[in-house]
């Protein structure tokens, strides 16, 4: 064979590979129920962040009262990626957990397949906004519950009951720090999403 030959075998193989599809997720949710963590913790990225420091202004508008140790907030967006195999490659955006930053709630999900919908069930009024969003976007979501101190407030039913979810709507518990439980809550939106395109 010559070396020609040989360049035009290799060149060939390489276009028969293809870049995996890209897939984007949405991680919402409330203030501080750890979407900034949830991304940090799947990401094979150096995360993108766009925290600010808590100031005593927004101290005063922002409950802190169960995160005490809580000392910088998203103003925008996390961003981080995951290649699930060498098909498919999740993008992954984390949107502001408060109400002031909700206008910029559009343009972060533009494009996505599903969400994953975080709660922390000692406050459960900051998730209604989220499960509102998704919902009346049509937009297939999760419901993750994160395990704080590892346990939860309440049992699944009574979360679902309290935010009047549907019962299609998954929900799950996992721990936001935890990379293996991030992936299995990824897992169940990715599933949905793909119920829905082949729906």
């Amino acid at each position: 064979m010559t070396p020609t030959d040989r360049l035009a075998v290799g060149t060939a193989g390489r276009a028969a590979v293809r870049p995996p599809l890209p897939v984007k997720l949405v991680i919402a949710g409330g203030f501080g129920v750890g979407k900034t963590t949830t991304v940090g913790a799947i990401s094979e990225i150096e995360p993108l962040t766009t925290e600010a420091a808590i100031t005593e202004v927004t101290a005063g508008v922002d409950d802190l009262s169960h995160t005490p140790r809580k000392t910088t907030t998203t103003v925008a967006m996390d961003f981080g990626c995951l290649t699930i195999d060498p098909t498919l490659k999740l993008y992954l955006f984390g949107t502001p957990g408060q109400e002031r930053f909700g206008f910029m709630w559009d343009d972060i999900v533009e494009g996505a397949v599903g969400a994953l919908v975080i709660v922390d069930t000692r406050r459960l009024d900051d998730c209604y906004a989220a499960v509102d969003y998704f919902e009346h976007r049509r937009i297939p979501f999760a419901v993750a519950v994160n395990a704080f101190d590892g346990r939860v407030e309440h049992a699944l039913d009574e979360v679902r009951w309290a935010l009047d979810v549907a019962e299609p709507v998954p929900l799950v518990v996992f721990d936001a720090r935890e990379r293996g439980s991030v992936r299995d809550a990824l897992l169940v939106v990715l599933e949905l999403a793909l119920q829905r395109a082949e729906g």
